[in-house]
């Protein structure tokens, strides 16, 4: 690779990482850990309820990247299993030339949730991954974890497992964040096509901000805190990137990663966050929120919101994630439950920013005329909606011309919602529980999806309402900013 292009994908990495934040439970107020985050992606976003699905023996699954992918690879087939797990996820149309739809992780019907978060690996690694790569991508390994980890542990083995059997395919290196109600695990997957990856627990006393993936020290040997693979240390010895004579021990950011630390935005949530956790109240969902939500590390690049909170209820069913369309700065985090069976319409995907929509139509002219890559992708009834993403934006780019007035605002009327709907929540699991204790499935999936469908869309009116006020007051006031450098909030990162 030549360091023109290197440095391209260095640069665009940078730009575009994702972020995600672990708190173990001896820090919440309720003894609860949570997982919580965003995705770094300017594509289209949208999210799905994916149900539990049987599948053929001898079934296979599709991974790895094309020969279009920024780092160039290969398709190939894997195996697929018998049954793959109920899971809530949100899918983007593209990233870095990877086949679409991806994933950065989600929620599934065993309680692990994941995030996927940008890890560079050190330039020579990049420059040594092979141009027929093969193996899961980052977005496989995400939804793979989701349809078949029932513990936090089991999905690094299989991310382990995965990479040791078929290799990976990187754009040049990445992370995963994944948690149960009992623990959490910080995995580094690595470019250069050596099958490179380490994992690192996160236990119930762990404050931990990734953005990018960041693993220190490991011990000598793999241990209960700390995996990898045999040959992990190998290749940084024959490059003389490390020497074990040296008594020093062996740092995997120094070696195989960007060597910069800890970013400072890593160092400021987590600072922030260890000081709530000292309060007597500690930490909370409304925390949780805030750590995602603000201004100093969420903006336009922020593809969405998502928090987890780590528990064990009676039933799948009454798993839930909350869920922002875009950066949480603009938009509120809504519930979705697991046992809920469908989104509104304006939550799935639109052609707004989907990678491939501004070439094709809402139409059969040319695609009965044999050009069917000329048809839209999107339903001609989904893109009829409204959509969530588009909308929320748009309130994003009002209130950034002039956020000290308008982001206190609506950061007002957003904490409000979510307070609202923290009691409401409450009372809705109840009630759905009762109605699966007495075997009505049926009715306790009905309770959820009104409750899912009807909060969704009462957030879309607010944002619509908020969105119409305040371009009402710019327009007769201060009129909008003609500049081409956009307006923001200042940010760390």
């Amino acid at each position: 690779m030549t360091v023109a292009i290197r440095t391209i994908l260095e640069q665009a990495g940078q730009e575009f990482m994702s972020y995600g934040l672990y708190v173990g439970k001896n820090h919440t107020a309720d003894g609860i850990a949570f997982l919580g985050g965003y995705g770094d992606e300017p594509s289209s976003h949208w999210l799905e309820i994916v149900p539990a699905c049987d599948h053929q023996p001898g079934a296979s699954i599709v991974v790895g990247v094309t020969r279009q992918a920024d780092l160039p690879g290969q398709l190939s087939e894997i195996p697929q299993i018998s049954h793959t797990s109920r899971h809530l996820r949100v899918s983007y149309s593209y990233y870095k030339g990877v086949p679409a739809p991806l994933t950065n992780g989600g929620l599934n019907e065993h309680g692990v949730a994941v995030r996927d978060i940008w890890s560079t690996s050190r330039a020579e690694l990049i420059d040594m991954t092979p141009g027929d790569q093969a193996g899961p991508n980052y977005s496989d390994l995400a939804r793979i974890v989701l349809e078949r980890a029932k513990t936090a542990r089991e999905g690094v083995d299989l991310i382990a497992g995965l990479i040791g059997s078929h290799g990976y395919s990187s754009y040049g290196g990445n992370s995963h964040i994944i948690a149960d109600s009992s623990e959490a695990w910080v995995v580094i997957e690595f470019a250069g096509g050596r099958k490179l990856w380490v994992a690192e627990r996160l236990n119930e006393n762990a404050i931990r901000a990734s953005r990018p993936g960041f693993i220190g020290e490991i011990p000598a040997a793999p241990d209960g805190d700390f995996l990898y693979p045999v040959h992990f240390m190998d290749l940084a010895f024959e490059k003389g990137w490390f020497d074990p004579q040296a008594g020093k021990p062996f740092n995997v950011n120094a070696i195989y990663g960007d060597g910069k630390g800890p970013w400072d935005g890593v160092k400021w949530i987590e600072a922030e966050m260890l000081a709530r956790a000292r309060r007597p109240q500690k930490i909370g969902l409304a925390d949780m929120f805030w750590a995602v939500r603000t201004e100093t590390l969420t903006g336009d690049t922020a593809g969405y919101g998502q928090v987890v909170a780590l528990i064990d209820p009676p039933h799948s069913a009454l798993r839930m994630m909350w869920h922002a369309p875009i950066g949480a700065l603009a938009a509120p985090f809504m519930p979705v439950y697991l046992g809920a069976t469908t989104v509104p319409e304006e939550y799935r995907q639109h052609r707004y920013l989907t990678a491939g929509e501004d070439s094709r139509f809402v139409d059969l002219r040319h695609a009965e005329g044999g050009q069917p890559q000329s048809l839209s992708i999107v339903p001609q009834g989904t893109e009829a909606t409204r959509s969530a993403v588009h909308l929320f934006k748009r309130l994003l780019y009002l209130m950034m011309q002039d956020h000290p007035k308008f982001l206190p605002e609506v950061t007002a009327a957003w904490e409000g919602v979510e307070n609202r709907l923290i009691d409401l929540d409450s009372t809705i699991s109840k009630t759905a529980g009762i109605l699966l204790n007495a075997g009505q499935a049926q009715l306790a999936q009905a309770c959820l999806d009104y409750f899912t469908t009807t909060e969704l869309l009462a957030g879309l009116r607010l944002g619509e309402q908020l969105a119409t006020g305040m371009e009402a007051r710019i327009r007769t006031s201060t009129g909008f900013s003609p500049s081409p450098k956009p307006l923001s909030a200042k940010q760390i990162w």
